[in-house]
């Protein structure tokens, strides 16, 4: 039997800008625009033909992009709204935890409010008078219950109407994105009363982006986009399609390179270096410094440029997107106008903050140039990308020995990096756990 039925659903809005506005009636209808004024300027297809079945006692995830139409599906199946076009059908008493605390009066105590809520959600006054002290102890607000709704601050108001629309003992249960209500030990006990609602043969939709609560509650999942069903099926498979889908989309926007932004003036650790410098970028401690906190752009004598950067992925291919621990290689196309035989590549990785994670260039590795003329590339292979997950800026450039820079391309370039593991810091070593006798732990991963 199924607890969800949705059949070829369309929801369209109309929105209605600013219309001239008639005297009279009689005006109106002799400039016979009444009908023109009464066009939509813009409609919005938030639904475009989903269907799809959700079987009663399962747990039933909804994934996809702000704006994918997710929660307006839910509005349709809570009742809230009414689909343009298709069917939508619900078996069985429906508790939505969408707009926690919809209908609480300020004025009025906690107390008054869980009753009001309570019989707005289809419940008896005896009902709610049985279940009274268990939705107040699963809110944790015993010593405030009296106390107008006004006083509570936000956590407690969220967490009042989460407790009521929990404890109606629902046949289907509407969750969206409403797990922010509270500290860390709330969100666990709402998370118990999730797993307590499966254990009973209770319908769950839950539709958030939190996509490891799919995977740890949901048997099936549909992902969104756009308004219509791109996936549906094991929450496993639907949530890897969906993040390659992700991944992709940010590559082609991390792909565009902010290379476009005009020349910028160079820094004064780059401008105070002549011929008899340190032969490296960081001439010294001091300048180092100066020239990591340069802004982004681009510098230089443009005797030799950079005409373009990739990255390429371990199948080769470029990318902007990485896992943690992929091989990866930085390509640099340059070209020189005339031939020039003092010079050196250098390329560095930093954090979105600006913390440089490593930098180097041929010249402090001990390479001897010898002439670079006309067009040409330059690659840096890195066996293993070991960083944590995180955003990292790339600077790369072609430079003298002594530091001077014929083309500097400072802060961009971006890559993303990705990782199932949610480690803290920059570097992510290679590692392994070791356990002795008597310490039994699985699932760990490295």
């Amino acid at each position: 039997m199924n607890a969800i039925e949705v059949r070829d659903v369309h929801k369209v809005y109309r929105r209605y800008g600013r219309r001239k506005h008639f005297g009279t009636l009689k005006s109106a209808l002799l400039s016979g625009g009444v009908l023109r004024q009464m066009r939509p300027d813009e409609v919005l297809a938030a639904l475009k033909g989903v269907s799809f079945d959700v079987v009663a006692g399962r747990t039933f995830g909804i994934i996809g992009r702000n704006g994918s139409g997710k929660s307006t599906m839910l509005k349709l199946i809570a009742g809230i709204g009414k689909p343009t076009s298709g069917v939508v059908r619900v078996n069985g008493r429906v508790s939505a935890l969408i707009e926690l605390g919809a209908g609480f009066h300020p004025e009025i105590s906690g107390r008054e409010n869980v009753f009001i809520n309570g019989m707005m959600l289809g419940l008896t006054k005896r009902d709610i008078a049985r279940r009274f002290d268990e939705i107040v102890s699963f809110a944790e607000l015993e010593p405030f219950i009296d106390a107008p709704v006004k006083t509570y601050s936000s956590g407690m108001y969220m967490r009042l109407g989460f407790a009521v629309a929990i404890n109606v003992d629902p046949d289907v249960l509407l969750v969206d994105e409403v797990l922010a209500v509270g500290d860390e030990a709330f969100t666990h006990k709402c998370l118990d009363k999730f797993a307590e609602l499966r254990r009973r043969g209770r319908t769950v939709l839950l539709v958030t982006h939190a996509l490891d609560l799919v995977t740890r509650f949901c048997d099936e999942a549909l992902w969104l986009d756009a308004g219509t069903a791109r996936a549906q099926g094991d929450p496993k498979r639907v949530i890897d399609a969906y993040l390659m889908d992700v991944a992709a989309a940010e590559d082609r926007r991390l792909s565009t390179p902010d290379s476009q932004l005009p020349a910028t003036k160079q820094p004064a650790a780059l401008r105070n270096i002549d011929e008899a410098a340190t032969p490296a970028v960081a001439a010294s401690a001091d300048q180092s410094q100066d020239l990591f906190k340069a802004s982004e752009g681009r510098w230089g004598s443009r005797e030799v440029e950079i005409t373009a950067v990739e990255f390429l992925g371990p199948d080769g291919q470029p990318s902007h997107v990485f896992q943690s621990g992929d091989a990866v290689q930085i390509r640099m196309h340059v070209r020189a106008a005339t031939p020039v035989r003092d010079f050196a590549f250098g390329i560095a990785i930093f954090t979105a903050e600006g913390v440089c994670c490593y930098g180097t260039n041929t010249h402090i590795e001990g390479a001897s140039p010898q002439q670079l003329s006309g067009d040409g590339e330059v690659m840096l292979a890195i066996d293993r990308l070991d960083l944590v997950a995180g955003t990292y800026k790339v600077d790369v450039a072609v430079h003298r020995q002594n530091g001077a820079p014929y083309d500097y391309h400072r802060l961009l370039y971006t890559l993303r990096v990705a990782s199932a593991v949610k480690d803290t810091g920059v570097f992510r070593p290679p590692h392994r756990w070791t356990f002795s006798d008597g310490i039994r732990i699985t699932g760990l991963r490295s």
